[in-house]
């Protein structure tokens, strides 16, 4: 179980994006996420996740036992993995991995575009132009991994 929990990990250190992305799984905006919850924003991701491992995942995280995840247990959660180095790599490409959606190792407009689309962003392709120009340090247009990690790492 601890790996299907580790795969669900966000490298996030930052207090705002740890909020957004909370956000983002709180669907209900009642300041908690429920595993249907959680099941439905890991599908959104493209992760194939059970009710049961969602049940499971919650169940770990959920340290005052009130059947959800709150705020304070996801941001503790967020910094507990990105505390961890060699297992913040490896999480860090499965994130990378969601958005690199045609799978040719860069994050273009579109992909980034598809993926937020689906997280409920209103967004353009044009503002993921603006986002992807924002960190894309070698000119190319797209966001790599050197990149991405070090987009994700920034405080």
């Amino acid at each position: 179980m601890a790996t299907e929990t580790n795969n669900l990990s966000l490298f996030l250190t930052n207090i705002d994006d740890v909020k957004k992305i909370f956000s983002r799984f709180d669907t209900n905006g009642d300041g908690k996420i429920s595993a249907e919850e959680l099941v439905h924003a890991m599908k959104a991701l493209g992760s194939d996740i059970s009710a049961e491992e969602a049940k499971q995942v919650l169940t770990k995280l959920d340290a005052d036992c009130d059947g959800f995840i709150n705020l304070e247990e996801f941001a503790g959660f967020c910094k507990e993995s990105a505390g961890d180095q060699e297992g913040g790599i490896n999480e860090l490409h499965e994130a990378f991995e969601l958005y690199d959606l045609n799978k040719n190792g860069l994050i273009s407009s579109t992909e980034l575009h598809q993926i937020l689309t689906r997280l409920g962003e209103r967004c353009t392709v044009d503002d993921c132009v603006t986002m992807i120009k924002s960190v894309d340090s070698d000119g190319d247009g797209y966001v790599n991994f050197e990149e991405f990690k070090e987009m994700m790492s920034k405080n």
